[in-house]
């Protein structure tokens, strides 16, 4: 960004469930805190989330550990008038689930001026993993996306 250009703080959308497309809402995850550097959340898991074997579908954990990871990545270039969109999703399904309570917890390992990468893990109620994901996300200019 050139030196002279001023830019307008990104206001944070709402990130309660009840605002959320309906695929994120289907995919249950609550988000209870939110920093430039620490997202946390948790999801209810259950038979809604299975497969047809009766187990958590991978795609549940994809999309928790994208959302986690955008909402922390965009929070820390709101200031900058910047939100941030996954460029890279690489997620490990580590332990079936059937059902629980899970934690999601996201933290930054680089934030950089163009570009974020964000480690995410979602853990049962024993502290076992049962996924982990890293996000690479872009930095841009909230009037750079069309509709």
């Amino acid at each position: 960004m050139p030196p002279n250009v001023i830019t307008q703080a990104v206001e944070m959308p709402d990130l309660s469930i009840e605002a959320a497309s309906r695929f994120v809402a289907a995919a249950g995850l609550v988000i209870d805190e939110v920093s430039g550097t620490r997202v946390l959340g948790h999801l209810d898991l259950g038979a809604e989330h299975h497969t047809p074997w009766g187990i958590v579908h991978g795609g549940i954990y994809a999309t928790a550990v994208e959302t986690a990871a955008s909402v922390g990545a965009s929070a820390a270039v709101a200031e900058r008038g910047q939100y941030a969109v996954g460029v890279h999703n690489s997620t490990d399904f580590l332990r079936a689930s059937v059902e629980c309570r899970a934690s999601v917890v996201a933290e930054p390992i680089h934030q950089g001026r163009s570009q974020q990468l964000w480690v995410v893990t979602v853990t049962d109620q024993e502290q076992r993993q049962l996924a982990r994901g890293q996000v690479r996300l872009r930095n841009i200019e909230r009037d750079r996306i069309s509709h």
